[in-house]
């Protein structure tokens, strides 16, 4: 037998216990189900010989609950230094990805992150890191600093950059004039001339040409590690094409000293010194421009208070934020950031909660109401209670959701990863073939070419290295990921990784669950039907005292109907819920069953004229059926009105070309009238929570990519089945595991503002790899002399290197635009 820990998600009461028991007890080899309510574990004990553990998952989902199974995995961010390109970020995951113990590996090139899943029984996390640092990289655990700490080190170590590349380009600078000046005319002192004093000509662009050297040492030190371990990335690149014209050079330096002047005009000091300056320049702007792309997490983190006000004993005392604890209150004054998740005790107030909703208009709040860390009072004084604190609030949880989406991968990464995995070691291939061909052919005299065989193969061989580009390619996904994601958390549209972008972008069929999405999802009583000799009071108590023990929105109605009336509810024995039809129980010694019309005919209850009832439910009309003994009693009719945007989102969305579909557990002519108003033709109506998942099944075995929209709850299996899942709702929300993209605000209109992010994503990433293929392509075959024959012209090294510079700084460029993106 194995016994095996699950975390489950959405059980609410001890109903949603015994059934989840109930149900895992009856299948084939399970000898004990047991739920622990307070936390949310599931504990089985089965025969795996027997049962699959994806069965349990299955009948668990089916009863509309999530579940994962908790293993002893643990999950650990690394910051990793020395990654240049996608060759690098390969590396990483194929070797660290081979261990024994470790189940993930995930690097983003963009944030210079890895995300390592690995089992601590197997495999320490020192050997992970000491794996990496074998590969010619250095690894370390992540730490949460402070955004002010964080911004302070980026700072840093962009102004040593900065510096270095300054230094960098002056040595390079003179170095150049001394090389290049007499060519162009350009006075050069007679102590270091070519033609006069060669040997000082060649030592002192040596002894310039050192500092540069030293400065770009790293591309050096991991580019020919990673060669000689028969693994180069770009850095291998840099490494071997300035260091064939630096080794060059220097061999032309010590044939000066050995009396051959003629070496004089064939030193690439320059080339080599210039090369590593504008790439030292471009690495710097990348590293600027990649810094812009995760400005969505700093704006967050930056809205997070500092300080909070305590009412400590009738006095306010002023305490940072890591003091504040749970139960205490906290005083906001007009114009402060509230520090925690709460609930206000006293005052009243309006609250910005545009950093949750992106909605702009700001919220009542009065005693009673939840706040939100990170929301902006505006003009009263608020007394809050705490009751989440530090990682617990909502703005904590978003900033992780988001840095997890921006540090995922999307399937079309793919693309980059098989290229760049062969890339390097190909372009050694073009250059050296190039370079041998060009000096066999002009040795030969084959082709006519304008300086020595030897030089012209050089020029060749440096430019191809130095021209190709794996950091474009790797950084086409990652870039426009983080930037997107990071929008999209600005207009209260999560989307929780970059999967979740991609397959959203080819969603052709949205279907919406009814209550609670298409509608308010707080429906009123409109008619109540008697058919016996009792009063509408009596069957509103009656009704309500069922329903007050369930948790259905149709059910609150009700019960809210008997408070208002300030009706007392007789007491209930017996109380069962049966799911996706109603409840049942005893009162006064008399059966009581009040549900929809499944259930009546599941207990044999029989409903006379229905045509009243046709007239409810033509009207958009939900009724609920109350039977007492056998006998139906009465009707009550509940309406739930459509949302302000329902029918504008719903149109907007079949003219962009989606089909539009709606799921719900009403009666079919009711769910008919609701799908004449908003213009719904797919509907699928008196659908059970479980059965949900099995007619967005049935839409995808037509052939159709689906998203389900509901509110994460009932809805979790279907949103779970879905191509895509979208939960709309608040701000606690967030933390439904079941969907993919988590929209903050219950407005519609955020579903087409996920799609069309969606897709200007998808857009951005084809554009950003179009162009990193393109350069490659047109690039490394200029570079590689094929215009020679036609132009008479060689592609310079220097400017072969500042074009690879600028090519990761466009791709970053363009993934930037991405923040422009507007509802």
């Amino acid at each position: 037998m194995t016994k095996k820990n699950y975390q489950l998600g959405g059980v609410t009461c001890q109903v949603c216990v015994n059934k989840i028991e109930k149900k895992l007890s009856k299948l084939e080899g399970v000898n004990e189900a047991v739920v622990n309510f307070s936390n949310e574990k599931l504990i089985v004990d089965y025969d795996e010989k027997v049962l699959e553990s994806e069965k349990i998952k299955e009948v668990v989902k089916k009863l509309g609950y999530e579940i994962e199974e908790i293993n002893d995995y643990k999950e650990v961010e690394l910051d990793i230094s020395g990654i240049t390109c996608q060759v690098c970020v390969n590396k990483i995951e194929k070797k660290v990805g081979k261990l024994e113990g470790v189940n993930e590996v995930v690097v983003n090139l963009a944030n210079s992150r890895g995300k390592v899943i690995y089992d601590s029984e197997k495999i320490k996390l020192s050997e992970i890191l000491e794996v990496i640092k074998k590969l010619g990289y250095d690894g370390k655990k992540h730490e949460e600093l402070e955004e002010d700490s964080r911004a302070l080190e980026n700072e840093k170590i962009l102004k040593r950059e900065f510096l270095e590349f300054k230094l960098a380009i002056f040595f390079s600078a003179i170095v150049f004039y001394i090389s290049m000046g007499t060519m162009v005319g350009l006075p050069v002192p007679n102590i270091i001339s070519p033609d006069n004093n060669p040997l000082n000509f060649a030592l002192i662009q040596l002894v310039l040409a050192i500092p540069v050297i030293y400065i770009g040492r790293r591309f050096y030190r991991v580019g020919i590690k990673q060669l000689i371990m028969r693994s180069p990335s770009m850095d291998s690149l840099i490494a071997t094409g300035t260091g064939s014209a630096i080794l060059y050079s220097l061999y032309g330096t010590y044939k000066i000293y050995q009396g051959d002047i003629h070496y004089a005009h064939a030193l690439y000091y320059e080339s080599g010194v210039v090369i590593l300056a504008l790439i030292l320049l471009g690495k710097y702007l990348e590293n600027v421009s990649k810094g812009k792309t995760s400005e969505a997490i700093k704006k967050l983190m930056n809205l997070k208070s500092k300080k909070a006000t305590l009412v400590r004993d009738g006095k306010f005392v002023q305490v940072d934020i890591e003091e504040v604890e749970l139960n205490e209150i906290v005083l906001v004054k007009p114009g402060e950031s509230i520090p925690v998740d709460g609930v206000v005790v006293d005052g009243q107030s309006s609250v910005d909660e545009s950093m949750l909703t992106g909605e702009s208009i700001p919220v009542e709040k009065n005693i009673g109401d939840k706040v939100f860390g990170a929301s902006i009072n505006k003009n009263g004084t608020l007394q809050i209670k705490a009751e989440a604190i530090g990682k617990d609030t909502v703005i904590s949880k978003i900033i992780k959701l988001v840095e997890n989406a921006q540090g995922s991968k999307a399937p079309i990464a793919k693309i980059a990863d098989k290229v760049s995995g062969y890339f390097v070691p190909v372009v050694m291939l073009i250059a050296t073939i190039a370079g041998i061909t060009w000096y066999y052919l002009g040795s030969r005299g084959i082709v006519e070419i304008h300086e020595a065989p030897s030089i012209f193969a050089l020029t060749i061989f440096v430019a191809v290295m130095v021209i190709a580009c794996p950091c474009s390619l790797g950084l086409a996904t990652p870039t426009a990921i983080m930037v997107g994601t990071g929008r999209g958390a600005e207009l209260g549209v999560l989307i929780k990784s970059g999967e979740a972008l991609e397959k959203a972008h080819k969603v052709d069929t949205i279907v919406f669950d009814k209550t609670g999405t298409l509608t308010v999802g707080k429906p009123k009583i409109t008619d109540i039907i008697v058919f016996n000799e009792m009063s509408e009071d009596e069957i509103l108590k009656i009704s309500g005292a069922l329903e007050e023990y369930s948790e259905h929105p149709l059910g609150e109605a009700i019960v809210e109907a008997v408070k208002e009336r300030k009706l007392v509810f007789p007491k209930v024995k017996d109380f069962k819920s049966i799911t996706g039809k109603g409840v049942s129980g005893v009162i006064d010694e008399k059966k009581i069953y009040i549900g929809n019309i499944k259930l009546m005919k599941e207990f044999g209850i029989e409903l006379g004229d229905e045509k009243i009832l046709d007239e409810l439910a033509n009207q958009g009309k939900t009724p609920m059926y109350l039977a007492i003994d056998g006998k139906l009693a009465g009707v009550i009719a509940v309406a739930d009105i459509l949302k302000d945007e329902a029918i504008e989102t719903i149109k907007e969305l079949q003219k962009r070309g989606y089909h539009v579909g709606m799921i719900t557990g009403d009666n079919k002519l009711t769910a008919q009238a609701i799908g004449k108003q908003v213009g719904i033709d797919i509907i699928f109506a008196e659908v059970t929570p479980e059965e949900k998942y099995l007619k967005v099944k049935e839409l995808q075995e037509q052939g159709k990519n689906v998203a389900m929209v509901g509110d994460g709850i009932n809805d979790s299996p279907a949103l779970v089945q879905a191509n895509i899942g979208i939960a709309i709702g608040g701000g606690t929300d967030i933390a439904m595991e079941s969907a993919d993209i988590v929209l903050m605000k219950k407005n519609l209109k955020n579903v087409l503002v996920a799609m069309e992010l969606s897709h200007a994503v998808i857009k951005n990433i084809k554009e950003n790899l179009f162009w990193a293929f393109i350069y490659n392509t047109i690039g490394i075959p200029v570079a590689a002399g094929v215009l020679y024959p036609l132009t008479g012209h060689l592609l310079n090294p220097m400017i072969a290197g500042a074009a690879m510079a600028m090519s990761s700084v466009s791709v970053v460029t363009n993934a930037l635009r991405l923040k422009k993106f507007k509802k």
